[in-house]
């Protein structure tokens, strides 16, 4: 009968111990989240607050035409600012991470439904976005841009009234429009990405587009077949650009990116990847 007894509390034990390891293998990325597991009801405030446990690989979601911060050459490599600061930081904070080129509204749709850790993809840091998103320190600050045809006879805001004027869905650049359309009676066409809306004003059908000034820099550069040039920059609409990640949810990864760009801008990394598209 005792052993029967201590078979029973053998196979009792047994099954609590099964229990207890059930949860993530990650190992924790602070002695935080280490310790987060000591009772039942801290380990479901942490689940409610968002998982702080380390992932083996973290999916990270992009654009897939924003040159310079995101682009593809000839042979489909990804390049672009965004792409080598997310390969210096991960580098340097020892983590394994996957690229994901969804475009740029449903990169951000992928991480609000938990099919992404986060994104980097030229975004701008927002009081809007920051309702739903986590965001990092910024680490490039942009002013908006006035391109036009390059043999356009426009040099301002004032010289574009009542005419038609493209910009990209969910940019900067289409806030400022938005901003200024009924002050100088704008007709706005929005388009997905930024390659079509250059095409749009080479094409005639709207006189200027409005653009991240790296980005219309870069574009006009490296292309000699778009022949734009750019008018203004509206430095009173420089706006922060950051990496994130869901509201709430992976905050170590926002806390590698941080301490991962501040190491990087100490040694000289974050100024080589600059100047490499913008020089």
């Amino acid at each position: 009968m005792k052993k029967r007894v201590a078979a029973l509390l053998l196979a009792s034990l047994m099954v609590v111990g099964a229990v207890g390891c059930g949860g993530s293998t990650a190992p924790a990325s602070s002695s935080k989240a280490a310790g987060s597991s000591a009772t039942g009801s801290s380990a479901a405030a942490s689940s409610a607050a968002g998982s702080t446990a380390a992932k083996d690989k973290y999916i990270i979601v992009t654009d897939t035409a924003f040159a310079p911060f995101e682009f593809e050459d000839a042979s489909g490599k990804r390049l672009g600012i965004d792409m080598d600061l997310m390969e210096a930081i991960a580098k340097d904070q020892g983590f394994k991470y996957e690229i994901q080129a969804l475009g740029f509204d449903a990169s951000l749709q992928a991480v609000e439904a938990g099919q992404a850790d986060g994104v980097i993809a030229g975004m701008s840091i927002t009081d809007k976005r920051k309702e739903k998103f986590d965001f990092s320190e910024a680490y490039y600050n942009v002013p908006v841009t006035i391109a036009v045809k390059a043999d356009a006879n426009i040099k301002s805001l004032d010289d574009i009234k009542g005419k038609n004027v493209a910009v990209k869905k969910g940019t900067t650049g289409a806030t400022f429009a938005e901003s200024v359309k009924d002050k100088y009676n704008l007709k706005l066409t929005v388009f997905d990405d930024s390659p079509t809306m250059y095409q749009e004003i080479q094409t005639g059908n709207s006189v200027a587009c409005f653009e991240d000034y790296p980005v219309m820099a870069y574009a006009i550069k490296t292309n000699k077949n778009l022949k734009l040039q750019v008018v203004e920059s509206v430095k009173e609409m420089e706006t922060p650009y950051g990496f994130a990640v869901k509201k709430g949810q992976n905050p170590e990864l926002i806390e590698k990116f941080n301490a991962g760009l501040a190491n990087i801008k100490k040694n000289g990394v974050f100024d080589e990847i600059i100047n490499r598209y913008t020089k």
